[in-house]
C-alpha cells in the first residue's frame, strides 16, 4: 500500500560527518539526508570508500557554498605500506609488484620533504575525474588507460608520525596538509618510487577541510540515535566555511536592493562599512548580512558591492511519495 512520507523540509546548514570506512561519499550523503528529512543536499569533496574522516555535507542554502569546501586546504592522516605497489595505488587494488625495502627513517623523512611545496601530479586512472563525460575509473575497469595531464597541486607540509620498519611490509604514518585536487594515493606511490621500493596507501583519514575539523564531526550511527531535532541541532551555519572572509552588514534598504541582485555602490552602504571594505585587497569576496542573518556572498571591487550568491530566506517543503514503512 502506497503512502506519503512526511514532507521533506528545507534544512539549511553544514553537517560535519565522520564518514565510516566502506561507504561511498554519496551513500553517506543519502543516509544523512534521510535522517535529517532534508529537501536539498550535497557534499563538499569526495572521500574514497576505504577512507574515513571529515565529510562536510551541505543542506539547503549551504549547498551554494559547496565550492568553498572543494577549494579549501585539507589535512589527512595517511598510512603508507612500503615495498608493495598496486594498480590503484591503494589497498583496494591488485598487487602489481613487491620489492625489497632498504629504507631507514632518515631516508623516509628526506623522501617526504622532497614533495613539500608546489608539485605536479598525474591523476590516477581509478578516480572520478571525467574524460569525454565518463569517469576515469570506468575506463580503468574496462582495462583502458587514457592519457592524463599532470596538474599542479601544493603540499604545505608532510610530518612523519610513525615508522614501523619491521616485517614483510614496513609501514609509515604521515600527516599531510595540502591544497585542493591533491591525490594522497598518488603521493604515497610517488614517495615509494623516490625511495626505490614502491608504496601504496593502506589507510586514509581526513582530519580537516579548511577551518572545519573532524573532532567536531559525528558518525552516522550516532546521528541516527538522536531525535530529529537533535540531529538538526548538529548543523553548523551555511557560512561555516566562509568564516575567514570579511563581513559587511547592510541596513534594510540596502539589503532589499542586494537581495534583488542589485550592485551597491559605496555610498549605499552604512557608515563605516565602505571604509572597512576599502582596506581589503580588491577584488575581495565578502559575507553579506542583514539583521544578523546571512543573505549572500558578494565581491567588493572598484568600490562596488556585487552579489555573487544570494541566500533565500523563505522556507519550503514538498511531499515525498514513498511506501509506508520504507526508510
Amino acid at each position: 500500500m502506497a503512502g506519503v512520507r512526511p514532507a521533506r523540509e528545507r534544512v539549511d546548514g553544514i553537517l560535519l560527518l565522520d564518514k565510516p570506512k566502506g561507504l561511498s561519499s554519496n551513500d553517506a550523503l543519502v543516509r544523512a539526508r534521510r535522517l535529517l528529512n532534508a529537501l536539498k543536499a550535497g557534499h563538499g569533496g569526495t572521500l574514497d570508500p576505504m577512507a574515513t574522516g571529515l565529510l562536510p555535507l551541505m543542506f539547503g542554502e549551504a549547498t551554494k557554498f559547496a565550492q568553498d569546501a572543494l577549494d579549501a586546504d585539507k589535512t589527512y592522516l595517511a598510512e603508507l605500506t612500503l615495498g608493495v605497489t598496486t594498480d590503484t595505488a591503494d589497498a583496494e587494488g591488485q598487487v602489481l609488484q613487491r620489492r625489497a625495502v632498504n629504507v631507514d627513517e632518515t631516508a623516509l623523512r628526506a623522501a617526504c620533504d622532497a614533495f613539500v611545496g608546489g608539485i605536479e601530479q598525474v591523476p590516477p586512472m581509478h578516480s572520478a575525474l571525467k574524460r569525454d563525460g565518463k569517469p576515469l575509473y570506468e575506463y580503468a575497469r574496462a582495462g583502458i588507460e587514457v592519457e592524463r595531464k599532470a596538474r599542479p597541486v601544493k603540499i604545505h607540509s608532510i610530518a612523519l608520525l610513525d615508522w614501523m620498519p619491521g616485517g614483510d611490509a614496513p609501514r609509515a604514518t604521515i600527516r599531510v596538509r595540502c591544497s585542493k585536487g591533491t591525490y594522497i594515493r598518488t603521493l604515497a606511490a610517488d614517495i615509494g618510487e623516490r625511495l626505490g621500493c614502491g608504496a601504496h596507501l593502506s589507510a586514509l583519514r581526513r582530519e580537516s577541510v579548511g577551518r572545519l575539523g573532524v573532532e567536531q564531526a559525528i558518525g552516522l550511527d550516532a546521528l541516527e540515535a538522536l531525535s530529529l531535532e537533535a540531529r538538526r541541532a548538529r548543523l553548523d551555519p551555511p557560512d561555516a566555511l566562509l568564516a575567514d572572509l570579511p563581513r559587511v552588514d547592510l541596513d534594510e534598504s540596502a539589503s532589499a536592493r542586494f537581495r534583488n541582485g542589485q550592485r551597491l555602490p559605496a555610498h549605499a552602504l552604512a557608515a563605516g562599512q565602505a571604509a572597512l571594505l576599502d582596506k581589503l585587497a580588491a577584488p575581495a569576496r565578502v559575507r553579506v548580512y542583514s539583521d544578523s542573518r546571512l543573505i549572500g556572498l558578494a565581491q567588493w571591487e572598484r568600490r562596488v558591492l556585487a552579489p555573487l550568491r544570494l541566500v533565500a530566506l523563505e522556507s519550503r517543503a514538498e511531499p515525498v511519495p514513498d511506501a509506508i514503512g520504507c526508510r
